[in-house]
């Protein structure tokens, strides 16, 4: 049949027009997806494109604290968004581990924890949530050399000495750790078990509680961290004999780890680690945790850990990981076989 003359030349209504131009742009925007591929799906998970949270089970003005600041001063600037510092104290750790995981795994709420995580199942009844089910470890931020001092006037000038001196007093040397069930608890317990001594353990809330006390000469020894340590020692008021490190610490390079004095292996310093939920996106972990890595080596954060007495770390996902099995069977043994307990 052909076609007429007025027929050809039927006008579009507005109706049809509108229907050709969202056709056209239909048509655009799948052509431009072609040429790029993947640049839509990009665009709709950029990360991070609000403010980040980092909780940190401690109170403010600890190391934990002021460690995690630190980094989130440098993250903010690498990651083009805020990243905020929360402190939620209190249950061991276990309230900012709650807190987490109450939060939407969206990528925006992490946690800036130490050695609880790997103690508490041990330690707190009745936990709601398993640790190591529950939370993704990214990279283990920060290290805080722990030291051994005793006062001035305590008749050890060295470690071995110490060690000696407890052998012939059992139950006679006092020393102070922060707090109780913590790493410097857990740390003097494993060179009580290594080195065949019993000490009398005095638990205190924090570093500086142990610092004040050993300045007045109501302690006999401490185990603290280096940067606790400080106040006492260059008021001279305290004499450091050890360090709790794997290796000598760059705050005290004359003074000797206890693995070198011979308790083979000895590792003991705290710790500050950062994890996110599980079901968090798995695109968002890596990205962390190369951005903790980019902080770890900006001068200024290295510089303020530095007078800290911490150390950053930033190490892998993977070397974290298994990091944290080892610690995890070791530090629950420990606790197992001292039979500490926390109030």
């Amino acid at each position: 049949m052909k076609t007429t003359k007025a027929q050809e030349q039927v006008p579009l209504n507005d109706c049809a027009v509108q229907q050709m131009n969202i056709n056209r742009r239909t048509v655009l925007l799948a052509g431009l997806a072609m040429m790029v591929p993947g640049q839509a799906v990009f665009a709709q998970t950029v990360w991070p494109a609000r403010p980040v949270r980092i909780l940190v089970p401690f109170s403010a003005g600890g190391a934990a604290d002021t460690s995690a600041r630190a980094f989130g001063v440098q993250l903010t600037e690498l990651l083009g968004q805020n990243v905020v510092v929360e402190n939620r104290s209190g249950g061991n750790a276990v309230v900012a581990a709650s807190a987490a995981l109450q939060a939407p795994r969206d990528g925006y709420t992490f946690v800036w924890d130490a050695a609880n995580c790997l103690t508490n199942p041990v330690l707190v009844k009745d936990l709601s949530f398993d640790y190591e089910k529950s939370f993704l470890p990214i990279t283990m931020a920060v290290r805080a050399p722990q030291v051994i001092a005793v006062r001035e006037d305590f008749p050890a000038k060295n470690i071995q000495e110490f060690i000696a001196y407890a052998q012939a007093h059992p139950g006679k040397v006092s020393c102070g750790t922060p707090p109780s069930g913590g790493m410097a608890h857990l740390a003097l317990a494993l060179l009580q078990e290594r080195a065949k001594i019993q000490l009398i353990h005095t638990p205190y809330r924090g570093g500086a509680d142990a610092a004040r006390d050993i300045m007045g000469g109501q302690i006999d020894s401490i185990l603290i961290t280096a940067s606790s340590a400080r106040g006492p020692v260059s008021a001279g008021r305290a004499r450091i004999l050890a360090v709790t490190s794997a290796q000598r610490s760059a705050a005290y390079p004359d003074i000797p780890t206890i693995a070198e004095t011979g308790i083979a292996g000895y590792d003991m310093d705290d710790w500050f680690g950062l994890f996110a939920a599980v079901d968090t996106p798995a695109s968002v972990i890596p990205r962390m945790q190369e951005a903790v890595v980019r902080a770890a080596h900006a001068p200024a954060l290295i510089a303020s850990m530095d007078q800290a007495g911490q150390v950053p770390v930033a190490n892998s996902t993977n070397e974290f990981t298994t990091w944290l099995g080892q610690q995890r069977v070791l530090l629950q043994t420990l606790i197992r076989n001292a039979k500490i307990t926390v109030s």
